[in-house]
């Protein structure tokens, strides 16, 4: 029994560090294709990663992962020939693709061709026989193209051989290698969608593919260096002409407004005075929003959202959506550990996020008010972090500051503090939050479609503001920071969110987006450890960009100025240019990318 015991452990054990290579090969394949294409979006354009054991002909027999071939025809005449395509054709925004295939075995006379070949074609030939197929084989170095003729072109490969198939999609052309020394251009004006295809024709003959499993032989990323370098000076040389003074005048422009949208104040004053221009906001104006934004970028939410409705009383009235979303916010940072709330009640942020030692303890919760509301407004870009969801929302009634005691207390009772009462505290004082942020991330994602983040994402705060330093403790990440009344106030607020959710959706009917926000917010509770789940992104620093700059585009839209600056409009504008370029087929979007002229 004893050996039928150890038996199973080894078998076990066998199989679990199958898999884990199995992830690691995963993991470095994508890693690789993601340094090699960076502009493909693979939802919509799936690279190649293995043949189709559905498009192939019956001679073609497939294992390991479907990247090794082997030929299992009878191999007496050109009609045993077979091929095998690859899953997917080749997206235009690779700009340049290669594969690589080695030779295992040239089998009994070693007719096997490798190249490329459009949907449809027969694959009971060897490729470059049929029209738009494309083919060099190894039997005699010739190249084929669309036709059963082949015309000399390189060595013959044998066993032991890689050999590489380029396409350059900027130029469509192609050109192979063969142990890594470049052969020269074999095809010209290649259509669009080609598939990578191998045939093989007698018994014995064996392939295996990379298409990025492992280092190619070749050093295909020199090559892509060249080609960007060569459409990064096209569009240097593109001509402005006389309109060079107007163009300045327009970037300077676009650069101040871009400043004073995030709140860069020193520097856009400074900016507005070297260009002359006006800054179209006032100065104390930017300094509030800026307030907001550090509070909230230190995942102090309880105090951003009383500030916001201290100082912009009916902005949160007439979002209710907006509301919401700061909160549910807020319910994130109580888990963190880092929303005043729960510090004033002895918790600790953990190590991982952001934090300030001894903050005071404000919380607005005026009475909601709800009324009829889209989800969103006319022009809201879902995909855009500067957009604006058309909500309404609460104000407050200020009372005195005073400061929160260092120790757990108990868990504050349902009529000191609610989402739907009116006691609240006053926010943190000018003086409580350093009015100068131009080291910040101002709310900008990367996922944006902007494509580009405003400083850095790790939100440190400036030297003279002790209240937004990031605490450096080495102690183990705990929910609510460790505080056992922080925990039953986080579930006390999480009531009360679920109770504003109801409210909500019987005052403005249903909604998708926040239905799915307070149910990822709540799943984090379902883990023992909820940084390491699968929720557990939503405690990221990061996270707090997109609600920051939703925020600071709804408080920019009461002073009847764009959600989103122009500058960002165009570089996202410009970005959209380029996904269409690569969906049309225009391969030099490859090596055109935007973030390449921000940074």
């Amino acid at each position: 029994m004893s050996g039928q015991s150890s038996g199973c452990g080894f078998l076990m054990s066998v199989v679990v560090h199958g898999d884990s290579a199995l992830n690691e090969q995963e993991k470095e394949l994508n890693q690789r294709l993601r340094r090699l294409y960076p502009a493909v979006n693979e939802t919509e354009t799936p690279l190649p990663r293995s043949w189709s054991p559905k498009d192939k002909f019956s001679y073609i027999g497939l294992s390991q992962n479907n990247l090794r071939v082997h030929y299992k025809g009878h191999g007496k005449t050109p009609k045993d020939a077979a091929s095998v395509r690859a899953t997917h054709p080749i997206p235009a925004a690779c700009g340049v693709y290669y594969f690589e295939v080695k030779i295992i075995s040239k089998g009994r006379d070693g007719y096997m061709g490798i190249g490329l070949s459009a949907q449809g074609v027969n694959m009971n030939r060897l490729p470059g026989w049929d029209k738009h197929s494309y083919g060099y084989h190894g039997d005699d170095g010739h190249s084929f193209c669309s036709s059963g003729t082949g015309q000399p072109y390189g060595p013959t490969f044998t066993t032991g051989d890689v050999i590489g198939c380029c396409v350059n999609l900027i130029n469509n052309t192609c050109f192979y290698t063969k142990n890594g020394h470049s052969l020269g251009i074999a095809f010209t004006d290649l259509p669009p969608n080609l598939y990578p295809t191998v045939g093989l024709q007698t018994p014995g003959e064996v392939v295996d593919a990379n298409f990025g499993q492992h280092p190619f032989v070749f050093d295909i990323e020199d090559y892509m260096r060249e080609w960007r370098t060569k459409i990064q000076a096209q569009i240097d040389r593109c001509p402005i002409g006389e309109r060079e003074g107007e163009w300045q005048s327009m970037i300077q422009k676009m650069v101040a407004s871009y400043l004073v949208h995030h709140s860069y104040c020193a520097t856009a004053e400074a900016f507005a005075k070297s260009t002359d221009q006006a800054v179209h906001e006032e100065l104390a104006s930017i300094k509030n929003r800026q307030k907001i934004q550090k509070l909230v970028l230190s995942g102090r939410m309880g105090e951003a959202i009383e500030t916001t409705q201290q100082l912009y009383p009916n902005l949160l009235e007439r979002n209710p959506d907006l509301l919401f979303m700061l909160k549910v916010r807020q319910f994130i940072e109580m888990v963190n550990g880092t929303d005043s709330e729960v510090r004033c009640l002895g918790g600790r942020s953990p190590k991982s996020q952001d934090s300030y030692p001894g903050s005071p303890r404000p919380f607005s919760s005026p009475s909601h008010k709800a009324s009829s509301a889209q989800p969103h407004p006319p022009g809201f870009d879902s995909n855009c972090c500067n957009g604006v969801t058309s909500n309404k929302s609460h104000s407050s009634s200020p009372h005195s500051h005073k400061p929160c005691p260092p120790t757990s207390g108990p868990a504050l009772p349902a009529s000191d503090v609610s989402l739907n009462g009116s006691h609240s505290q006053q926010p943190a004082t000018s003086g409580d939050v350093d009015m100068e942020v131009d080291h910040f991330t101002n709310g900008v994602t990367e996922s944006s479609s902007n494509g580009f983040l405003n400083g850095s994402s790790k939100h440190a705060a400036e030297d003279g503001d002790a209240d937004m330093e990031v605490e450096s403790t080495q102690s183990k990440r705990q929910l609510c920071g460790g505080s056992q009344a922080a925990i039953e106030r986080m579930i006390h607020f999480g009531r009360e969110l679920q109770s504003m959710s109801e409210h909500l959706r019987r005052e403005c009917g249903k909604n998708s987006a926040n239905k799915k926000m307070l149910k990822d917010a709540f799943s984090l509770l379902a883990y023992s450890d909820p940084w390491s789940s699968p929720v557990g992104y939503q405690l990221d620093a990061i996270q707090r960009e997109p609600v920051c700059s939703t925020l600071n585009s709804a408080i920019l839209e009461t002073h009847n100025l764009p959600k989103q600056p122009p500058l960002a409009q165009a570089v996202g504008q410009a970005a959209q240019c380029l996904a269409i370029m690569a969906r049309t087929g225009s391969g030099s979007c490859a090596f055109a990318s935007v973030d390449d002229y921000l940074h």
